[in-house]
């Protein structure tokens, strides 16, 4: 069977995992969430407990959540080295410290931001406090990045990698969040540029936003949330 990724919507980090399979080439199906309903919904928990998205389910049926746990399991399987480096190289080392960093500290400063902006019981006092700390965290994480910048089109080279995946997924956060304006960071905001015009990343998007395009061909269609569920969630445990 196709792996089948579960990925998010509104502006969920899946987005770039999308991009990435859609790199690869490799047959593969996809799962649309939405983020704001179905995932909240007791019954996702048979898929990940933690009520979160990206979701995957391998080709011999296993789940697999968390984003660098997805990442990993394309790569090895990147035969071709389409999104990926020799597991020994140099730059296979820098790839996944730049991984690292997007999901780690990177994705991290985004998350005062979404406390305040999701709060269910508004406080007003809290709210400004976690945005004006958040803001910082997001700034100061913008300023490393760019500092970590080659002199490539991509953040390794001449071609999209993994690492460009998880940021693409990420990096609009700025906008949403309005923090600041991504010109402060020129080399990020040509980055962007970059991957926000390829083909991959377009599509990835498209979906994202309900528009059901056509990609490189290697998304053999969707299936439904309800489907993936019943054939491959966990039953859970009954609370005693």
């Amino acid at each position: 069977m196709e792996p089948i990724l579960l990925y998010g919507f509104p502006a969920g980090s899946s987005m770039g995992l999308v991009a990435a399979l859609e790199w690869l080439g490799k047959p593969y199906r996809l799962c649309r969430v939405d983020m704001l309903g179905e995932m909240r919904d007791p019954s996702y928990a048979r898929i990940n407990p933690r009520h979160e998205t990206p979701a995957f389910i391998t080709d011999d049926g296993r789940v697999l959540s968390e984003t660098m746990a997805i990442a990993g399991w394309l790569e090895a399987r990147d035969d071709e080295r389409r999104i990926s480096f020799d597991p020994r190289s140099p730059e296979a080392d820098r790839m996944h410290q730049l991984m690292g960093f997007v999901n780690t500290g990177f994705t991290a400063a985004f998350s005062p931001l979404w406390v305040a902006l999701e709060m269910e019981t508004p406080n007003p006092a809290l709210q400004s406090m976690l945005r004006e700390w958040g803001r910082e965290q997001v700034i100061e994480r913008h300023d490393k990045l760019e500092d970590m910048l080659g002199d490539g089109a991509f953040l390794l080279g001449e071609r999209p990698t993994l690492a460009d995946a998880l940021l693409i997924g990420i990096a609009r956060w700025l906008e949403f969040h309005e923090v600041a304006d991504k010109q402060r960071w020129p080399g990020l905001a040509a980055l962007r540029q970059r991957l926000e015009e390829d083909p991959a990343v377009k599509y990835a998007t498209a979906l994202e936003n309900g528009q059901m395009l056509s990609g490189s061909g290697a998304c053999m269609g969707h299936v439904t949330l309800q489907e993936v569920i019943e054939r491959y969630g966990v039953e859970q445990a009954e609370p005693a």
